[in-house]
């Protein structure tokens, strides 16, 4: 299991939020094992989202696809997403 962090804004969450709900098939045939969705407390239309993805080489090949090049143009993402891709740390205790 890894994670990916993508950044991105939104023209208009409400629709790019649509959009995205709609693609979460092809996101679980792809390897996605779901994750969080945030956005910024002060502009509503930067999100953050951390995904559970169940391979590395899968996470890749479905950032770099067209299809999703073509699904975020869809939704309204502003310009290139930040993407990371991390491996899981270790839990901490405050």
């Amino acid at each position: 299991m890894m994670h990916i962090l993508v950044h991105h804004k939104v023209k208009n969450y409400p629709e790019w939020k649509k959009i995205f709900d709609e693609h979460a098939t092809t996101r679980k045939k792809s390897g996605s094992g779901g994750g969080h969705l945030f956005r910024s407390s002060e502009d509503k239309n930067d999100v953050f989202i951390m995904f559970e993805w169940d391979a590395p080489e899968n996470a890749k090949k479905f950032i770099e696809s067209d299809d999703l090049k073509n699904v975020m143009s869809k939704a309204g993402v502003i310009g290139k997403p930040d993407v990371h891709f991390l491996d899981m740390g270790k839990k901490f205790i405050p």
